[in-house]
């Protein structure tokens, strides 16, 4: 059974940082497309960040941009997400995604149960 495990979700102050992980069990996604998506009470999920197989390619969302970093770790299966400079608008629950089957802003054929981020003003 394949499983995406997230953690490293807390309540933190507006301008703190975080750093969320995702990992894998059950098969290795190590030549799959990883991505974090989020989403806030009331809105829908929104793409966060995407990278490649290598590590080597990534795309942010707008809002992200500069402040947050997607990494992954092929040999521990793993997937992280490093945000910075927090903003409440940032409060949302981020749920690690893999294997992409479509478009790699929204399709993944496995999803985890995510992780809860609360960031205060």
């Amino acid at each position: 059974q394949v499983q995406l495990l997230e953690s490293g979700g807390g309540l933190v102050q507006a301008g703190d940082s975080l750093r969320l992980s995702c990992a894998a069990s059950g098969r290795t996604f190590t030549n799959d497309r990883m991505a974090w998506f989020r989403q806030a009470p009331g809105k829908e999920r929104e793409f966060v960040a995407t990278i490649s197989p290598s590590g080597v390619l990534t795309t942010y969302a707008d809002f992200v941009k500069g402040r947050f970093t997607i990494s992954r770790d092929n040999a521990k299966n793993a997937v992280y997400l490093q945000m910075n400079s927090l903003k409440p608008e940032d409060t949302a629950a981020y749920y690690c995604a893999a294997g992409v089957l479509g478009s790699y802003y929204s399709n993944y054929r496995y999803w985890g149960q995510g992780t809860q981020v609360t960031v205060s003003s």
